[in-house]
């Protein structure tokens, strides 16, 4: 974050002016006495900040704003300081009672967007990061965060069009080529997003190459390729973000869960918000019939990605598989008002009907399957009814990853 440091000279010159509008008004000898205690107060907490006590500094920027709430390099000087000790939320607080005193402030509004992205609040911060680059266009940290947050939340066209008009500006930045070309990637312009990993394999073998090689492959659905090259990657650089991410669907889409359901946890050792790894975990615990453990990860998953109807699906599912039919009704219900043709909720759904002998819901859920399968048939021959021709409306088909997600689709 860009702490905004007030040099003690500036504030000084400030207190001054301050001092002598009040001495024009004859104002009593103590107010300046306490005018001058209140400079030393906010000198100290910068001294104690830029020292690295920043407890000691979170006491003395609470102690000036008491008498001067309306500062907004102390506010955003204490969000700062919560910034660095992980206190996100705290964080987000002082920034936006700084930019309640200056709006335009964009050091103030990008700290918030850090502040909301290191909480894994991803689309408020780019939300904020949107702010801030309508107003600073030519800010590029400011664009490759935001390109980064429309990347985790499966917006590959915006980063796309964010990026591509600075690819000429800025050839050599590794950022830039390593996000445009995970963007161009996964939204299937695999050919250019090869020019951003030949752009990465000019300077040397590398995680970040290894891992575009890899989606590309996931994408053509050559399993073994993507898993040689996801496990280069991670090799290469444990740490890097999505890398175990993208093994484990490849390790799902080959067969081998077990071996996935480590990837996915390796990666939330890394980024405890990887939306994939939260919600394949979820997935792959609720086959195991753990849906309570199931749950927590298709909540936070939900959190990355708010409304995303996949994640929302599994959360009915898994309701209702803990018994929760009521709550699982509502959830799908809901999915199925925003996504009409969302296949297996209509199964779900139908099935939950059946459990509630509400015989005529679920046949009329039923009759939307057996039209939107009759229609997917019909685009693509050998497709089949999920609910089997000897459907009695109890048991949601099961499939190796389940309804609703599709590993081989970064």
């Amino acid at each position: 974050c860009q702490d905004i440091m007030s040099k003690s000279g500036n504030f000084t010159l400030l207190i001054v002016s301050i001092s002598l509008a009040l001495g024009a008004q004859q104002a009593p000898a103590h107010a300046q006495n306490q005018a001058s205690d209140i400079e030393r107060v906010f000198e100290r907490a910068v001294r104690l900040h830029q020292a690295g006590d920043l407890e000691a500094a979170v006491r003395e920027y609470q102690s000036f704003l008491a008498s001067q709430p309306q500062n907004i390099e102390a506010l955003s000087n204490l969000g700062a300081v919560y910034a660095r000790l992980g206190r996100h939320q705290e964080a987000i607080d002082q920034y936006k009672k700084a930019l309640g005193v200056d709006a335009r402030n964009a050091a103030v509004r990008f700290n918030l967007a850090v502040a909301f992205y290191k909480s894994a609040m991803i689309a408020e911060a780019a939300q904020e990061l949107a702010r801030v680059v309508a107003a600073q266009p030519q800010n590029t940290n400011a664009v490759l965060l935001l390109a980064d947050c429309h990347l985790r939340m499966g917006e590959n066209g915006k980063v796309i069009s964010a990026l591509a008009p600075l690819e000429t500006n800025l050839p050599d930045h590794r950022a830039l080529a390593y996000l445009l070309g995970s963007a161009l990637i996964r939204d299937q312009r695999v050919n250019e997003g090869q020019r951003m990993i030949d752009r990465i394999l000019r300077d040397g073998e590398s995680a970040e190459a290894h891992l575009l090689l890899g989606t590309a492959q996931l994408l053509a659905r050559d399993f073994a390729g993507a898993i040689k090259d996801f496990a280069r990657a991670v090799e290469l650089d444990p740490k890097l973000v999505s890398a175990n991410a993208y093994y484990g669907k490849a390790l799902l889409e080959s067969g081998n869960p077990t071996q996935a359901i480590i990837a996915f946890r390796k990666e939330l050792e890394i980024n405890a918000h990887d939306f994939e790894s939260n919600l394949y975990i979820g997935v792959l615990l609720k086959q195991e019939q753990k849906n309570e453990e199931a749950l927590k990860y298709f909540e936070r998953a939900l959190q990355i990605r708010p409304g995303a109807p996949d994640v929302r699906y599994q959360i009915g599912s898994a309701l209702f598989a803990s018994g929760k039919v009521a709550e699982a009704q509502q959830v799908l219900e809901a999915v199925l008002k925003e996504a009409p043709e969302f296949v297996e909720a209509h199964v779900t759904l139908a099935t939950v009907y059946y459990r509630q002998k509400r015989k005529e819901d679920g046949d009329r859920h039923r009759a939307i399957v057996q039209k939107l399968n009759a229609e997917a048939q019909s685009r693509a021959p050998g497709a089949q009814d999920n609910l089997g021709p000897n459907y009695q409306g109890e048991g949601a088909p099961n499939s190796s990853t389940a309804p609703g997600v599709k590993p081989s689709q970064p």
